[in-house]
């Protein structure tokens, strides 16, 4: 038989969602007298407990002071709603962060023709490799035109640095038609291009994104004819690292392994001078 008697107190944060067609007096006065609304537990917290003796030789009272615990019973809900605000706030914080360039950045500039028009493409990145810049020269072509590309290439730029994944970049760009358009000279994986829009994105996926999809010829060279023993997998990886620290990510297009050589042979010393 029970001796015992507790009393839980529980202070209860929640609120009620009501769904309106008009906003007047007489439809928010009745709000209170509606029960279709929809409600949600916020917040529930231990307020107070009491523990009573059933003993009636000893029918002591304690009391427990108030504390500022979450109820064992409501803990997943309160603890779902409050990770729920912190990833929000958390995604919020992220989305609207700006991440500058590196004021000394690595980067490549590549330079094509299109049609009987040149077109200089310089590219910035982070100290991953990760590109969050663009800039856009053309020749032959009036001041109205230049701003609009210049103005392009910023805009791009920005929604790089604002974490806009380059994909999205490449497939809205990608395909699109208007002079100059034709034959490309100067870039080894394109041949064509529709636009100068056309060929800048396919540059980027060739190079940042692996997507030989985009491109009009095969890669020279393939990954797997390395001289890099399988046993120096530590001394391979140390070597990538400095290059990867030193070369830009796009300039090799995103293939490190094939761009380098056997130093095996070679001893660097990277110690500073004393």
């Amino acid at each position: 038989m029970a001796k015992y008697l507790i009393e839980t107190y529980y202070t209860c944060t929640f609120k009620v969602n009501h769904y309106l067609d008009n906003v007047n007096e007489t439809e928010l006065k009745n709000l209170e007298k509606r029960d279709d609304g929809k409600f949600e537990v916020l917040d529930v917290k231990l307020d107070n407990r009491k523990t009573k003796s059933l003993d009636s030789k000893n029918n002591q009272i304690t009391e427990k002071s108030k504390i500022d615990v979450v109820s064992e019973i409501q803990k997943p809900a309160s603890q779902k709603f409050e990770n729920l605000i912190k990833s929000k706030t958390a995604s919020s914080e992220k989305n609207g962060k700006r991440f500058s360039m590196p004021d000394r950045r690595k980067g490549y500039i590549q330079k094509a023709t299109i049609g009987d028009h040149k077109v200089y493409l310089h590219t910035g990145e982070y100290e991953d490799g990760k590109i969050g810049e663009i800039f856009i020269d053309t020749s032959k072509e009036g001041e109205l035109v230049k701003a609009l590309m210049n103005n392009f290439a910023i805009a791009v730029s920005l929604g790089l640095q604002y974490g806009v994944p380059l994909d999205e970049f490449i497939s809205a760009f990608v395909g699109t038609k208007f002079e100059p358009s034709g034959k490309v000279h100067g870039n080894d994986r394109i041949l064509s291009a529709t636009s100068i829009l056309d060929y800048i994105f396919r540059e980027l996926a060739i190079s940042y994104q692996n997507r030989e999809d985009l491109a009009h010829t095969p890669a020279i060279g393939s990954s797997e004819n390395t001289n890099f023993d399988e046993q120096n997998s530590d001394d391979q990886n140390k070597l990538l690292k400095i290059v990867k620290d030193i070369t830009s990510k796009g300039f090799v297009r995103n293939n490190y392994k094939k761009n380098l050589v056997d130093l095996s042979d070679v001893k660097i010393s990277l110690k500073g001078k004393k």
